[in-house]
């Protein structure tokens, strides 16, 4: 087998499957974040976090999070909100 190097070859393969099982940093940025303007309007509207997932989790967004997510996210962004609001 002319110009094959198994052992390059395998090194390949596993800096490849490396790279498949990384997980991607979002830098303090959450999945939710795009649709800010939309969650806080449904929970104006008196959305509960269950309704915000089963909103996020319909078509066309088709995000899958768990409740705890929703939530947790929804306590900070109203948080920031309230300190936006506090500070004018």
């Amino acid at each position: 087998m002319d110009g094959f190097d198994a052992d390059t070859e395998l090194e390949r393969v596993h800096e490849l499957k490396a790279l498949r099982r990384r997980r991607p940093y979002w830098r303090g940025r959450s999945q939710l974040d795009p649709y800010t303007a939309e969650l806080l309007a449904l929970h104006d509207q008196g959305g509960t976090p269950a309704d915000l997932r089963a909103w996020l989790a319909m078509p066309p967004r088709r995000l899958s999070v768990a409740h705890s997510t929703v939530s947790r996210w929804l306590r900070r962004t109203l948080e920031q909100r309230q300190a936006d609001r506090g500070s004018r």
